[in-house]
């Protein structure tokens, strides 16, 4: 939902620092590597130091890398730049997939750390971790439809829905959100990912019947 509904209206705000990045021969790849680096840095150190809000404003700031990058691989100037690599724009789709499953999977078990260790809760922990396997099943049953040639961009918790979600709430546990809270966001993430899960399936179903 949000990919369909939020993407034009980031676009449009970013396009301006786009085209001033590749002005200066920044590339869409550099800025996907840097994003994923700093959101890393985010969840994998500030987290476990229990730095929930501070941590979230840093991994929510490198997050916009994510479309900023798309922004700028769209961008005509860039297009023209890359004329001569044709196969650009699909080693950049692969690198921004590849690198996003990295940084999904630091921001939960930054989560599930310090929730297992000082944050003392290892409900929030397994709960986090459910969200982190399920996301990642999310993800793969989309890219294997994709090598069938199917379309599997359906389901009620796409990964912009999932970060949405847990960064609000995990920052929000920063500034003293109790933890039942967060816990049951949590467990519903997990739940509607696992419904998604079973949406993504079926639509590959009904597509190769």
């Amino acid at each position: 939902m949000l990919n369909t509904y939020a993407r034009g209206l980031f676009t449009r705000i970013f396009t301006p620092l786009a085209r001033w990045l590749v002005a200066r021969s920044v590339t869409p790849d550099m800025v996907t590597i840097v994003g994923t680096i700093g959101v890393m840095v985010g969840a994998l150190v500030l987290y476990p130091l229990g730095h929930l809000f501070i941590g979230t404003l840093v991994i929510a700031a490198f997050v916009f890398a994510d479309l900023l990058d798309g922004t700028m691989a769209r961008l005509p100037e860039w297009k023209a730049r890359s004329a001569g690599r044709p196969d650009a724009g699909r080693w950049g789709s692969f690198l921004d997939s590849s690198l996003d499953r990295l940084a999904d999977g630091a921001i939960f078990s930054g989560v599930a750390i310090w929730y297992f260790t000082a944050g003392d809760s290892t409900a929030i922990g397994i709960a986090s971790l459910a969200c982190m396997f399920l996301g990642s099943v999310v993800s793969y049953v989309r890219a294997k439809a994709e090598s069938l040639g199917c379309n599997a961009e359906v389901g009620i918790a796409e990964r912009a829905e999932r970060l949405v979600v847990t960064l609000t709430f995990v920052g929000l546990s920063g500034l003293g959100l109790p933890g039942f809270v967060l816990l049951g966001v949590l467990i519903l993430l997990a739940a509607a990912s696992a419904v998604t899960v079973g949406q993504r399936m079926m639509h590959v179903r009904a597509q190769l019947a």
